[in-house]
């Protein structure tokens, strides 16, 4: 049986987590015989995790908090749960799947597919969406140096006010 999406009420938990007048940060769609649906969200990250069970294959759409005292963003990423005792069947479906979700789920910075617990720790998350967002101006503070990631390329780009001197410009 193909798989269904009930749209209005997981695009209600994503649109809840996209607004910045919600203390809301995580929704969960869950799936619910051949349904997916809102598993639920809230403002605990760990209450997210806690969905995440051996058995249970889920999308998790999160807000994370990146920046430094000076500027704080909103990163968001689509985690796609699979617990390690989930049928090859219904592992199979889930690319599938995932169409469905992205259809409501449209704007994130970074996407996960998951299936070792150890491997949603909100750290680790935070520091994946931070490299995904290009500039890293946290690197101001701790070595007085800006990076940026050049459009369209794999390197990062490291100006430092150690390397100008009067008359000269920095790395390009």
């Amino acid at each position: 049986m193909a798989t269904k999406i009930d749209k209005d009420a997981c695009r209600e938990a994503y649109n809840q987590v996209r607004d910045d007048n919600t203390e809301i940060n995580w929704a969960s769609f869950i799936y619910k015989d051949s349904m997916i649906i809102s598993g639920g969200q809230g403002t605990d990250y760990e209450e997210f995790k806690s969905q995440c069970k051996d058995d249970v294959r889920l999308y998790g759409f999160v807000r994370i908090t990146t920046g430094d005292a000076m500027s704080k963003r909103a990163k968001f990423t689509l985690i796609t749960w699979i617990g390690e005792k989930v049928s090859g069947l219904q592992r199979a479906k889930i690319s599938t799947d995932k169409t469905l979700v992205k259809d409501i789920v449209q704007n994130f910075a970074k996407e996960f597919m998951i299936s070792d617990i150890r491997e949603l720790d909100e750290d680790y998350i935070r520091t994946e969406l931070k490299k995904a967002g290009g500039a890293n101006y946290d690197a101001q503070a701790e070595h007085g140096e800006t990076t940026a990631r050049r459009s369209g390329a794999d390197e990062l780009i490291t100006t430092s006010p150690r390397h100008l001197v009067e008359g000269e410009v920095g790395p390009l």
